[in-house]
């Protein structure tokens, strides 16, 4: 590549993904994620060489113009600079899109104590204060994100769906990218999910003892979710109200959407409903993918 073609690059302008938020939250996870979308990743990227890393020729290995970089608490003495710098990116042309990887506090403790990891904070005073120090630092990082994903109940692969459904969506050709899950109550509410649907309503396969071993992915229990009365007239107005929003999200410039439908423990109606949905929002507008997050549990 020669350096006109390098220049003439940089001003038709590149995406840039920011990979940032507290550590143990799954950063390093969304990198590779992002790298086996065909992202050049770099990490611990000092903030103040973002606009000169944008203006740069073409990395060796890159075949397009999708850039991210991880910043993170590391770089703690540049994130004063941070809003001022991003969006002298944005005005060079460039697109940006930050994401904020969030956990609980004994989440993050808990992996730490697993990998036994040292966190870039630690001092005397202990892994929990230093923690909230961090949350502290990158306060002003968080409100500036375009997107807060908190992988608290996610395992890694969860956690990498996630990613690469978000990144899709930012793309020219997945305008709208939908994330649509089951999930059980009993061990709470996806973090993250933008319409969440409670069809504990619905009559439960569990209390059926020929059923209650199977999920919602067997014909049995498909069949007898599906033929209720109530999940008839259920499916009937929601897919209508889907059907009216997606187009209306898409239209705003949403580019991704997590719709969470959840039951009792996750195998039964909630895996069901969301296998019916899948068959029933093709749409040419949109991507799909499908996780039943705690089919697996007991």
């Amino acid at each position: 590549m020669t350096s006109g073609q390098g220049r003439e690059m940089a001003m038709r302008g590149r995406r840039l993904v920011i990979i940032t938020g507290l550590s143990g939250s799954g950063k390093s996870t969304a990198a590779r994620s992002l790298e086996d979308e065909g992202f050049f990743v770099v990490d611990n990227l000092p903030v103040v060489l973002l606009p000169e890393f944008m203006e740069l020729n073409q990395p060796p290995g890159l075949t397009n113009d999708n850039l991210a970089v991880v910043v993170d608490v590391r770089n703690q003495e540049f994130l004063s600079e941070y809003p001022n710098i991003l969006q002298k990116v944005r005005d060079a042309g460039h697109k940006v899109d930050v994401y904020f990887f969030d956990a609980a506090d004994d989440v993050l403790v808990r992996r730490y104590s697993e990998t036994r990891r040292r966190h870039p904070l630690m001092q005397k005073e202990g892994l929990s204060v230093s923690i909230g120090r961090e949350r502290e630092l990158l306060s002003e990082v968080m409100e500036l994100a375009t997107v807060i994903i908190d992988s608290s109940g996610l395992t890694p692969h969860q956690l990498r769906a996630k990613v690469v459904q978000i990144a899709r969506g930012g793309e020219t050709g997945f305008p709208l990218a939908v994330l649509l899950q089951s999930f059980g109550y009993r061990y709470g509410p996806p973090p993250g999910s933008d319409l969440v649907m409670d069809v504990r309503f619905l009559p439960n396969p569990h209390f059926i003892p020929d059923l209650r071993p199977l999920t919602g992915l067997s014909s049995a229990v498909s069949d007898y979710v599906l033929s209720q009365p109530a999940t008839r007239e259920f499916l009937q107005r929601f897919l209508e109200l889907l059907k009216f929003l997606l187009p209306e999200y898409r239209q705003e410039g949403k580019s991704y959407l997590t719709i969470s439908i959840g039951c009792t423990g996750g195998h039964h109606r909630s895996v069901a409903i969301v296998e019916h949905l899948r068959q029933e929002l093709q749409e040419p507008y949109m991507t799909l993918e499908v996780m039943h997050r705690d089919i697996a549990k007991g």
